[in-house]
C-alpha cells in the first residue's frame, strides 16, 4: 500500500487552474452556501423569484411528466438515482441549486446512441409541468457512443418549478446535436445545468432556446476528453415583460487542437424584460493550437428592457490559433427601417422583417428543419405582442 498518487492524478493536479469566474465544483452541499446575490455567479439573478430552490425548499415534487419519442436505433431508459451512467461526463456542480438537484433527483433518464450508428430522425424528450406548488428535481444523461451521429431535442412546457442536470457524453469521432427548448408557461421557474464532455475528434452542437417561463436560468459547460474536438453553442431567446432569461456558458479548453464557437442572439420587449448572457472561455496551458470565438447580440424592441451581456476570455497560453469575443446591445437599425419604409413597407411590417432577419441565420444553423419552422413561428407569435408597445428610443 502506498500513498503516492498515480502519475495522471499528479499531472491533473498540476494542470488544474481555477477559473477566476467559474468556481471550483463540489458534490458536497456544505461547500455551496446559500447565495446572497453578491456572488459573481448570482449577481444578475433575482433570487426572490427562485421560490426557495437556492435555499432549502423541498425538491421532492412530482409535478412533471416525461414523454419520449425515440428515433429508431436509439435506446431510452428511466432508471433510479443510482444510474451507472450518472457522472460519466465528468460533471461536478459548482453552485447550490444544481448540487441540490443532483442529490434530490430520484430518477434518471438515459438516451444512448449506439456506436457506429447514424440516426436520421430526432429523438424528442418532452417534459410537461403540471403545477408550481412544489419543486421537482430531474436528471438526464445523453450518450453518443464513438462514431455515432444523432440529434436529441429536449422540450419543456407547462407550469412547473423545475431544477435539473443534463449530462452529455460525446464519444470519440461522434457527432451529436442537443437542442433544449424552454417554452414554459408564464408562471414556470426552471434552473438547469447542461454539461458536456467532448471526445477526440468529436463534433458537438448545443442549441438553447428560451421563450417561456417567469424565470429561466441555464448553465452550459463544456470540457474536452481529447484533442480535435469541435463545439458549437448556439442560443436564441426572446424576453417579454417581466421575464428573466439567463444563460451562462463556460467552455474549458483543456485539450490541444480543440475548437469552440459560441453565438447567442436575444430580443427583449416590454417593461421589466431582462436577459442575461455570461460567456467564459478558459484556455489552459495544455490547450495549444486551439481556436475559439464567442458572440452575443441583443435587440431591444421597446423601452423598459435590460440586457446584461458579459463575454470573458481567460488565456494561459499564447500558442493558439485564435481567440476572440464580441457583444452588442442595441435597438432597431434606423437605416434598415428607413430602407424598408422608403419602399412602401409599413413601419410595423418593417420592424417584423428586421427581427426575422436578426434571428433567421442562426435558426437555419440548427439543422433540424421541423424545429426551425416552429421557432420562426414562435418568433412571429412573440412579435404579435409588440402591438401597443412603445418602440425603443421613440418619443413618448
Amino acid at each position: 500500500m502506498t500513498d503516492t498518487l498515480p502519475a495522471q492524478a499528479v499531472q491533473d493536479a498540476v494542470e488544474t487552474v481555477a477559473s477566476h469566474l467559474h468556481p471550483v465544483g463540489s458534490f458536497d452541499l456544505a461547500d455551496h452556501p446559500v447565495p446572497t446575490g453578491r456572488e459573481e455567479i448570482w449577481r444578475f439573478t433575482p433570487l426572490k423569484r427562485l421560490r426557495g430552490v437556492h435555499q432549502d425548499a423541498p425538491l421532492d415534487g412530482d409535478l412533471v411528466s416525461v414523454k419520449v419519442q425515440a428515433a429508431d436505433g436509439v435506446t431510452v431508459a428511466t432508471v433510479g438515482a443510482d444510474n451507472p451512467l450518472k457522472g460519466t461526463s465528468g460533471y461536478v456542480p459548482y453552485e447550490r441549486v444544481s448540487t441540490r438537484a443532483w442529490h434530490a433527483a430520484d430518477k434518471s433518464l438515459t438516451v444512448t446512441v449506439p456506436q457506429d450508428t447514424e440516426v436520421a430522425d430526432s429523438t424528442i424528450v418532452t417534459v410537461t409541468g403540471t403545477g408550481t406548488e412544489t419543486a421537482t428535481a430531474g436528471h438526464a444523461v445523453i450518450v453518443a457512443e464513438p462514431n455515432s451521429k444523432a440529434t436529441v431535442v429536449l422540450q419543456f412546457e407547462g407550469s412547473a418549478t423545475f431544477v435539473d442536470n443534463v449530462e452529455v457524453v460525446v464519444g470519440d469521432g461522434a457527432q451529436l446535436t442537443v437542442v433544449s427548448v424552454q417554452d414554459w408557461a408564464d408562471d414556470a421557474v426552471h434552473h438547469t445545468h447542461h454539461h458536456t464532455q467532448v471526445g477526440r475528434d468529436a463534433r458537438f452542437r448545443h442549441v438553447a432556446v428560451s421563450f417561456g417561463g417567469d424565470l429561466v436560468r441555464m448553465n452550459t459547460t463544456v470540457e474536452y476528453a481529447g484533442p480535435g474536438g469541435e463545439v458549437e453553442l448556439l442560443g436564441l431567446y426572446f424576453a417579454d415583460a417581466g421575464q428573466h432569461l439567463e444563460h451562462r456558458l463556460f467552455v474549458d479548453h483543456n485539450a490541444p487542437k480543440t475548437k469552440s464557437n459560441v453565438d447567442y442572439k436575444g430580443a427583449l420587449q416590454g417593461k421589466g424584460a431582462h436577459s442575461v448572457w455570461i460567456g467564459d472561455v478558459l484556455i489552459r496551458k495544455a490547450a495549444e493550437g486551439i481556436e475559439t470565438y464567442e458572440s452575443n447580440r441583443n435587440l431591444v424592441l421597446t423601452d423598459g428592457c435590460q440586457a446584461d451581456s458579459v463575454p470573458n476570455l481567460e488565456i494561459e497560453t499564447g500558442e493558439i490559433v485564435g481567440a476572440g469575443h464580441a457583444s452588442t446591445t442595441g435597438r432597431f437599425d434606423d437605416e434598415q427601417l428607413f430602407y424598408l419604409e422608403s419602399r412602401g413597407v409599413p413601419e410595423r411590417e418593417a420592424r417584423r422583417l428586421v427581427v426575422h432577419g436578426f434571428f433567421r441565420d442562426l435558426i437555419r444553423r440548427i439543422g433540424v428543419p421541423e424545429l426551425e419552422e416552429r421557432l420562426m413561428a414562435a418568433v412571429e407569435a412573440e412579435l404579435e405582442a409588440t402591438v401597443g408597445l412603445v418602440p425603443a428610443g421613440a418619443a413618448q
